[in-house]
């Protein structure tokens, strides 16, 4: 008998510190039972303190391995990270309409949580233009939908102004992550394109982040290739990294990460 799990895939970048990018999201995968392929676009020099140094694959790899993971994969799920450049997005930009890419999901990494910019400046109209059309979910932290919207995002109000911004740049829905802001609760709001939810729960205190961005898309992904409707997956996305952040790991000598593999059930 030959099984065949549902697939996903991460179009990202690898963190050589195991805590963020495409091993984040590999975890990810791995954690829900879908299986996972990649396509990197570049690579870091990190590790759980820094960002020293970043390069990019060409152009021509990066649209081979879409080529190759899509024409035989078929993934259910598009998870997109870091593509630090223009020409870059615009590969991905290209892929996915060629291969009718469906329930993708864009995380506009920008900085890393040290302070290193992960997106050229000069991206930032690509990201806009090329790629936030085809995307079926953008889930910015507070300071990129600060960024994508240009608009603050200093009250309630405010994330709900900015999200529809996001979503008249071409987005089917928006979800603007609240673990940036302050207070005893974090608050992500969810704009379809006609209506808001807000996901509220209690802020846990730690210093496990890294990767943390990257663990939530990779999970709403996740239960999209499980078959799970948008809604039903970002709120087990959130349980699931939720429980990951309870029992974080701290690997090295700086930024602790989320367990991937919490106990089930993955529950507030």
């Amino acid at each position: 008998m030959r099984i065949r799990p549902p697939s996903a895939v991460s179009i990202a970048t690898s963190d050589s510190g195991g805590g963020a990018g495409i091993q984040a999201d590999l975890l990810t995968f791995a954690a829900h039972g879908v299986y996972g392929a990649t396509v990197l676009a570049a690579g870091t020099a990190q590790n759980t303190r820094a960002v020293t140094a970043i390069e990019t694959f060409s152009v021509g790899f990066l649209t081979k391995q879409i080529d190759a993971v899509f024409s035989d994969l078929r993934p259910r799920a598009v998870k997109i990270g870091m593509l630090f450049d223009a020409p870059r997005i615009q590969a991905v930009a290209r892929g996915l309409r060629r291969h009718r890419a469906r329930n993708v999901i864009l995380d506009p990494v920008m900085v890393a949580k040290s302070g290193a910019r992960l997106l050229q400046r000069a991206a930032a109209a690509s990201l806009e233009r090329d790629l936030l059309p085809l995307c079926d979910l953008v889930t910015p932290n507070l300071p990129e939908a600060a960024a994508l919207s240009r608009l603050p995002v200093a009250t309630n109000s405010d994330r709900r102004v900015a999200a529809g911004a996001i979503a008249d740049l071409g987005a089917r829905a928006v979800l603007v992550k609240g673990g940036h802001g302050r207070g005893g609760e974090v608050r992500d709001l969810f704009f379809d394109g006609r209506f808001f939810t807000e996901f509220v729960a209690p802020r846990i205190r730690t210093r496990a982040t890294h990767g943390t961005g990257c663990t939530l898309s990779s999970a709403i992904a996740a239960n999209l290739a499980l078959g799970k409707g948008l809604d039903d997956a970002i709120l087990a996305a959130i349980q699931y990294l939720r429980a990951g952040l309870a029992r974080g790991l701290f690997p090295g000598r700086g930024f602790g990460v989320p367990d991937h593999f919490p106990p089930k059930p993955w529950a507030t």
